[in-house]
């Protein structure tokens, strides 16, 4: 196949299991709970295996090593030299730095938390399930190597959760990355700090010296092995429960001691947090619409009780296999260069190590999404969003297990209740999700979410919020689907059925899409193969050496896969179009966001469109990152931000991409 020349040759370090998962041995750590007493079990002997056998590092200790390091005291010297500064002085400011900063692991506090949460945990969830083997795995990992845990990131609770559940397991507990708002949490940031988290700004702003400090502190407490190190790559949490494009600065920090041969190995754990119900899911959907995040606080965090009286289902806790970093290195990386420059002068990573650096990223990304664990809730949004304004029950059952084979065919992990009928369990999903649809004579329908005052009016809000409620479940079957999905749009755009030209319309839209869903880097053929060898899978295309022919069935299948990914299509379209028609001069990503909200929202009042995602900020910024991708939108950076500007040429092509059955290489020649 002539496109075959054109993916990037090489083993690719990432592969996927397309095979069906079978429910693994998940342990509810909650049933004993339950049975027994939540102080016995807070005060019990907790004596962990820990890295080499080593004795813990205290709080303190820990400190003096990094202001003592050769790293710090080198950028202390280099910073007093270049500002004429005094170096105790600098060293002062390097303590202070470190004293925002650092841990202060203390056993009383986190027996406190092993309680506190015990009675948290009983109220909100059903069951909390971890897989046994993974535990198994994490725990003989500790003992050889250095740790890194790279949970997914959905929920404020995640960090709680898994030390939660390392100390019921008697695992060493996580230093825990987590950002600086959470000291202003007045006794809840010191509670924090004392049951392993370390703070970090949103930003350092060139800050030579506390990047030096942080950086130092992350990989001594790495290099001594004394507890595993947690962060999520996402760097916040997903407010659309669509994986988030990785961060690399702290990959970067934790990579740097193997690579300077510091320590032999350094194992990173990739785990997977599925919730049957998020905490915060209003919130997100309220945060989208461009009402702001509520500023962490201890007053919110206690106005929060009301969810106490609520049911929150269950959550899936994966943990999965330990990856080698050694092993994913081998071959890829010369060492050597690092050896002819002392370890604690820093130097920029090369064009070699970044791409190390993303690729391992993307790689843990895709194994969290691979072992995600999917309720019979994802698969109902799904249809549902498909069925608006409403579907009768009994189709609704009928279309959601037919959806359910789908899955599976596609490698989906489905918690699926075994125990109860398909009319018994998805009566039981729509129950706990009552506030999102009801039932009414037979008919399910969304629900219209209350909304605050001077907004009550607003339809199209109030459609808005119920729709990206709705739709941050089903996006976390998308990954799953995408490349199928793709396929799919590139079969219906095209006319032809020839393999090199439904390629071309192919890499187009993942291109388009890859801040909306994770793609390894590099591997556009690899990922067009998948989706051709899924839709084969499932029946629904046949695929010769130079064509791809949808069969009868397969009509319903590419039908439910293009109309799932729609919204995104017909969103970036409606920006497009505002770009088109509203914007004439350079504008910040503040009016950017506010323009299109304004523009869509006109749309919708009028029934010109029903694309209510169109009005979600996740979608208007990564359109927005597409199109400067593209060459559509040229940024500038500014004293204090960016500015955005326009080639009405280069946009007129790139929207005519969006409907237009000519060859997409020809479009693409005539942007280019």
């Amino acid at each position: 196949m002539a496109v075959a020349g054109r993916a990037r040759r090489g083993t690719p370090m990432y592969s996927k299991n397309l095979t069906s998962k079978k429910k693994d041995d998940f342990e509810d750590i909650l049933e004993e709970r339950r049975q027994s007493s939540d102080l016995r079990y807070a005060m019990r002997c907790y004596s962990p295996v820990v890295y080499k056998g080593l004795s813990p590092c205290k709080p303190s200790a820990l400190k003096t090593i990094v202001l003592q390091s050769e790293q710090v005291q080198y950028v202390v010297r280099e910073l007093s030299k270049e500002t004429g500064e005094s170096p105790d002085i600098i060293q002062e400011e390097a303590a202070e730095i470190l004293d925002e900063m650092g841990h202060s692991m203390h056993m009383g506090v986190v027996r406190f938390f092993a309680l506190t949460l015990t009675k948290l945990f009983k109220c909100l969830f059903k069951s909390i399930c971890v897989n046994e083997e993974g535990m198994q795995k994490l725990q003989q990992a500790i003992q050889e190597h250095p740790v890194v845990l790279l949970p997914s990131h959905r929920s404020y609770i995640d960090f709680l959760l898994l030390s939660y559940m390392l100390y019921t397991y008697d695992l060493a507990l996580p230093v825990i990355a987590s950002g600086i708002d959470f000291l202003g949490m007045k006794i809840v940031g010191e509670l924090l700090r004392k049951s392993g988290a370390f703070f970090m700004r949103r930003s350092f702003g060139g800050n030579k010296l506390y990047w030096a400090v942080f950086a130092e502190y992350v990989k001594t407490m790495l290099k001594t092995g004394h507890a595993p190190v947690e962060f999520y790559l996402e760097g916040t949490r997903s407010r659309t429960a669509k994986s988030l494009t990785p961060k690399f600065g702290l990959l970067n920090i934790v990579l740097d001691p193997f690579l300077k041969r510091e320590v032999f190995d350094i194992y990173l754990v990739p785990i997977s947090i599925s919730y049957e119900r998020v905490l915060e899911e209003s919130l997100y959907a309220y945060e989208l619409l461009g009402v702001p995040k509520p500023k962490e606080s201890t007053s919110g965090l206690l106005k929060a009780r009301k969810i106490l009286n609520e049911d929150f289902g269950s959550v899936h806790v994966y943990i999965g296999q330990p990856v080698s970093l050694r092993t994913l290195v081998d071959g890829r990386i010369n060492r050597c260069p690092y050896n002819l420059v002392p370890r604690h002068i820093p130097q920029k990573p090369s064009e070699e190590i970044q791409k190390l650096v993303s690729d391992v990223a993307y790689k843990v990304e895709l194994l969290q999404i691979e072992n995600m664990v999917l309720s019979p809730w994802i698969l109902i949004a799904a249809v549902l969003l498909q069925n608006l304004p409403a579907i009768d029950f009994e189709l609704l059952v009928e279309k959601t297990l037919w959806l359910k084979g789908l899955t599976q065919a596609f490698g989906g992990f489905l918690d699926w209740p075994d125990n109860l009928c398909a009319n018994k369990a998805v009566r039981s999903s729509l129950a706990l999700h009552a506030n999102i649809v009801s039932l009414v004579n037979g008919q399910v329908v969304l629900k219209d979410e209350d909304v605050g005052a001077g907004v009550a009016e607003e339809l199209v809000f109030k459609q808005a919020l119920s729709i990206l409620l709705c739709g941050s479940y089903r996006n976390q079957l998308l990954n799953i689907f995408v490349r199928p999905a793709l396929v799919a749009f590139a079969l219906q755009m095209t006319l032809s059925s020839r393999k090199e030209e439904l390629y071309d319309t192919f890499t187009f839209w993942r291109d388009l899409f890859s801040d909306e869903f994770i793609f390894f880097p590099g591997i556009p053929l690899k990922d067009f193969e998948e989706g051709c060898f899924l839709l084969t899978k499932c029946d629904a295309a046949q695929v010769t050496a130079q064509k791809i022919l949808v069969t009868e069935k397969g009509n319903i299948v590419t039908s439910f896969l293009t109309e799932m990914f729609r919204p995104f299509v017909d969103g970036y379209q409606i920006i497009c179009e505002y770009l088109s028609k509203e914007v004439n001069e350079d504008f910040t990503e503040k009016q950017f966001i506010f323009g299109v909200r304004s523009f869509a929202s006109r749309l919708l009042e009028t029934g010109s469109t029903q694309c209510y995602e169109v009005l979600s900020s996740d979608m208007q910024k990564n359109a927005l990152a597409a199109l400067v991708r593209f060459g559509t939108v040229t940024r500038k950076k500014i004293t204090d931000g960016f500015t955005y500007s326009v080639s009405k040429e280069a946009l007129s092509k790139t929207a005519g991409m969006f409907e237009s059955r000519i060859p997409v290489r020809k479009l693409l020649a005539a942007r280019l």
